[in-house]
């Protein structure tokens, strides 16, 4: 698949790249047939106490300069490669989608992994995958990071490493305008709810509400269209992503207030470089002090979900394996 350059303007972006050039991402895939489901942890490879998923490893002093990494390091394999490889969304509002006039992949996610770009001083590529395949590209090494709403959590903590909470979201779900539903208990049994395929939302939605029919879909945008095409009634998913479909779709709207679950957001890692994860929980400690954070937040979801609360605050001690 053939990459294109996007500029980063120093003025249109939140998080100008000023020695980082440009970015560069691959078209978004059309799916063509069903994508595997996660591949769940083989017997014996999970770790043996997860006390707090949320527990990351600590910072290892302050922040280096680009290019002055150790030696041997991973952040010093990326400053030679010359760019940040990011595994994203392209299809999730706000979060990270196509601009259908700039053509750039833009959102919360996005300025999370331009700020590391940043830090490390080099460009930054953007590679589209889907919700299944966020585990795959980082064991196979296809990608460095991945941000794409995903939820911390013990079992993943088996296969990848997370940096810390980044963002705290919840389960919520749409229904069509025209629903007096206040909860998807009011629905009758069998009514259709689409997830992400390999998401917790679709592990949360079969334990919390199992007489409905949970039908699954390749992306976030998968399930709007099977929405918009009356193929399910409802999506079910993290409150950020169904604030973007309700922003896409009129006749649609998020249920405010059934909310069963907690999603904190982590950058996902390979398990082999923990010293990039201590680097990247540096680079997340400084966009929170300096009000990047903030801003990033305020221009994405203000709008759908409020003004910004207080980023997360870091949860340390794991140590590395």
């Amino acid at each position: 698949m053939k990459k294109q350059l996007i500029a980063a303007g120093a003025a249109a972006a939140l998080f100008a790249l000023t020695a980082c050039g440009s970015s560069n991402y691959e078209a978004t895939p059309v799916p063509t047939k069903p994508v595997p489901v996660e591949t769940p942890p083989a017997p014996g490879t999970l770790p043996l106490k997860c006390d707090n998923a949320l527990a990351s490893y600590a910072p290892d002093g302050p922040l280096p300069a680009p290019g002055q990494f150790p030696a041997g390091s991973y952040m010093a394999q990326i400053k030679q490669r010359g760019r940040l490889i990011a595994g994203v969304s392209a299809d999730s509002l706000h979060l990270g989608s196509r601009n259908p006039i700039s053509g750039d992949i833009e959102g919360f996610d996005i300025d999370m992994v331009k700020a590391v770009a940043q830090a490390l001083g080099v460009e930054l590529e953007l590679r589209v995958i889907s919700s299944p395949q966020r585990l795959p590209v980082l064991i196979d090494g296809s990608v460095d990071i991945v941000a794409r709403n995903m939820t911390i959590n013990c079992d993943r903590w088996s296969q990848i490493a997370f940096s810390a909470e980044y963002y705290r979201s919840g389960q919520k779900s749409l229904v069509p305008l025209s629903s007096n539903a206040k909860s998807l208990n009011d629905l009758p049994p069998g009514t259709a709810i689409c997830t992400p395929t390999g998401s917790t939302s679709y592990t949360n939605l079969r334990k919390n509400f199992r007489l409905l029919k949970a039908v699954t879909a390749d992306t976030d945008g998968g399930c709007l269209v099977l929405f918009q095409q009356g193929k399910v009634f409802g999506i079910s998913g993290d409150d950020t992503v169904l604030a973007g479909d309700a922003a896409q779709d009129p006749y649609a709207r998020v249920i405010k207030g059934e909310r069963f679950s907690d999603e904190p957001y982590g950058l996902g890692m390979s398990k082999k470089h923990p010293e990039f994860v201590q680097f990247v929980n540096g680079v997340l400690e400084q966009i929170k002090a300096d009000g990047r954070w903030k801003a990033s937040y305020n221009k994405w979801f203000a709008a759908d979900l409020g003004p910004a609360p207080a980023p997360p605050k870091p949860v340390y001690g794991r140590v590395p394996e």
